[in-house]
């Protein structure tokens, strides 16, 4: 599907994105170019690509053949990633602030709902992550039955908390549109890769 055919403001939107990347990010010979643009779509598809990326760099950190040399260079491209899932978390959120801005002006006594919406995406991009290697596990045919089996129970469950998740995403966009309740941006202030606040480094450079 092309991205620009996907709405965005709803859930089931925003996690046929996310499970129709998944798919296309394994086979990378059937994969398309990366969009460029700022809209909301290829925010939500750059920030799922950040875990999807996260999610093989902390599969390569356990490897237990891995040489020091490569575990630290995976840390530092895993401390790389999330820095970059979470600013583009920021940018969802930022961008949803926008569109709902008039329903947010306009009701400013509306319930503060504690998780933002790019929050809650994120969330639903692990659990896609999740999903896709868990039903692999399920179909593995080098496996056990019960292996199989127990990763057929463990993708029911997570395709349930998916579902409840994205229920309730759509709530909130329903309940921000109508001024029922409302959202802020909540910055990260991550710590550890800024020189100017880890003491390990500026210790170092002291």
């Amino acid at each position: 599907m092309d991205l620009y055919s996907y709405p965005m403001l709803d859930a089931p939107s925003i996690t046929r994105l996310q499970d129709d990347t998944t798919v296309s990010w394994h086979t990378p010979q059937v994969a398309g170019p990366e969009p460029t643009s700022n809209n909301l779509a290829s925010l939500i598809r750059a920030q799922h690509r950040a875990n999807f990326d996260l999610w093989h760099e902390e599969d390569k950190a356990r490897d237990p053949g891995a040489t020091d040399p490569e575990i630290a260079a995976v840390k530092r491209a895993i401390d790389r990633l999330n820095q970059r899932r979470n600013d583009l978390v920021e940018q969802i959120d930022l961008t949803l602030l926008e569109h709902f801005r008039a329903s947010l002006t306009g009701h400013p006594e509306a319930a503060l709902h504690s998780e933002t919406p790019g929050l809650m995406i994120d969330r639903l991009s692990i659990l896609a992550l999740k999903i896709f290697h868990t039903r692999e596990e399920a179909q593995r045919e080098s496996a056990t039955e019960a292996h199989r089996q127990r990763n057929r129970e463990r993708l029911s469950l997570l395709e349930e908390q998916r579902a409840d998740l994205a229920a309730g995403l759509d709530s909130l966009f329903s309940d921000v549109a109508n001024g029922s309740r409302r959202f802020k941006l909540y910055r990260q202030l991550k710590m550890y890769n800024d020189p100017e606040l880890n003491p390990v480094v500026y210790k170092r450079k002291s």
